[in-house]
């Protein structure tokens, strides 16, 4: 067994949601547990649910080892969410090209939250980046403006405005410059000794993997559509079986992570009806108005569908344009052929009997019913005419097993 001092590493790279949550709870416990002498958290994130970040940040105050947050490779951003987390490290660390920032809350459209509830989320967010800030002893004049201005900086800049307490390249380098330094734990002061520490990464398990990536939208969006149409196909071609069967799997999937993203009742409502309207194009006739709406409902729906004022993450436009597009497209020209089939005169089955002409094979009075032969079948058929065997006669309808015929000419 290796005894030398170790520290264990975990990778963040996709939205903060709660699997993200779990793992850092988990992780710091597990290392805790382990003997390690730090946990580092390395960091690319575009931001995702305030909820989340902010249990992150308990945890990390909290914490009974030393957490370092490392943002990195190079390109890799610590955004929204993100600077609430790494501001929250008892070592804050970037690599170079990275950057930090952008954390003002925004509405389901992108834009900033109106009025009064808009003030209210702005203040909160603005003193939580504050406070974590301060108790980090970081500038906490620019966390604060990293939420009101949506103030983003890079590594160097982060560093000179006391943002982050160093630049490393890479792991090994980030490990011999924290090496020395002072972090605080339960209120007291810990020195640490990491040059010499080896790195042990810690990876999700299969069930945070899981609803990690459930909690992307665009996944979650592409599987709703997936199941809806999946469905819609079921019913309108009744037996195929396969369609169902898949769409209803892909459905319940999507299902299952709202329980993760903080989906609008509005938006779901909107994209429900426009489906609705698009398939009731095969039996109303509206001369597209359904259709039309129904487009129009479903795109509006796609687009209010995550609420984006709790989470920095959102359904990409070109994802909603070109799925529901598809899904509009596909369920018009569905519902186009069966409507096309239900005008169509019955050829098959008893009611393609009607206005056939049969050819009798036992003679039919009018009290006495007789047999004819027609698409390969003898019926018993009555009339009101003379009808002998050899002649021919008109089916006009049908009344149970039996046929009512006529003479023809």
């Amino acid at each position: 067994m290796d005894n030398r001092p170790w520290v264990e590493l975990i990778k963040i790279d996709g939205s903060i949601n709660p699997a993200v949550s779990h793992f850092i709870e988990d992780s710091i416990a597990s290392a805790q547990v382990g003997g390690a002498r730090a946990l580092i958290i390395q960091l690319d994130t575009p931001g995702g649910l305030m909820t989340s970040a902010e249990r992150i940040i308990k945890d990390l105050f909290a914490a009974p080892i030393p957490v370092i947050v490392y943002v990195a490779p190079t390109g890799a951003s610590a955004a929204s969410a993100g600077t609430f987390i790494t501001e929250a490290a008892g070592i804050a660390a970037m690599a170079p090209g990275t950057n930090i920032g952008a954390a003002h809350p925004v509405t389901e459209n992108g834009g900033d939250v109106k009025g009064e509830l808009g003030t209210k989320v702005e203040n909160y967010a603005a003193m939580l980046a504050r406070n974590t800030a301060r108790q980090r002893g970081r500038n906490e004049d620019w966390a604060e403006k990293a939420v009101r201005n949506s103030v983003m900086i890079g590594d160097r800049e982060a560093l000179e405005s006391k943002v982050i307490d160093l630049v490393a390249t890479s792991i090994p380098d980030l490990l011999k410059q924290a090496d020395g330094r002072t972090v605080e734990l339960a209120g007291q002061k810990v020195t640490l000794h990491l040059a010499d520490a080896i790195v042990r990464q810690r990876s999700m398990t299969l069930g945070q993997t899981v609803f990690d990536t459930l909690a992307d939208p665009n996944l979650v969006y592409l599987l709703m559509i997936a199941g809806v149409l999946g469905l819609y196909f079921e019913f309108a071609h009744p037996g195929v079986y396969l369609p169902g069967v898949v769409g209803a799997i892909c459905l319940l999937v999507a299902l299952a992570s709202f329980q993760i993203l903080p989906v609008t009742l509005s938006g779901l409502l909107l994209m429900l009806l426009g489906v609705v309207m698009l398939a009731s194009e095969a039996f109303v006739t509206s001369y597209g108005v359904m259709g039309i709406g129904g487009v129009v409902a479903l795109l509006i729906g796609s687009l209010l569908l995550i609420d984006t004022s709790k989470t920095d993450i959102a359904v990409q436009h070109s994802i909603v344009y070109g799925a529901a597009g598809s899904l509009s497209a596909i369920i018009l020209l569905i519902s186009y052929f069966i409507a096309r089939e239900r005008g169509h005169i019955a050829t098959t089955g008893r009611e393609g009997l009607i206005g056939e002409v049969a050819e009798v094979r036992q003679p039919i009075a009018p009290d006495a019913p007789g047999k004819v032969f027609v698409h390969g079948e003898i019926w018993r058929a009555s009339s009101s005419d003379e009808l002998p065997a050899g002649s021919h006669a008109q089916i006009t309808s049908i009344s149970g097993l039996e046929l009512k015929v006529r003479k023809t000419g």
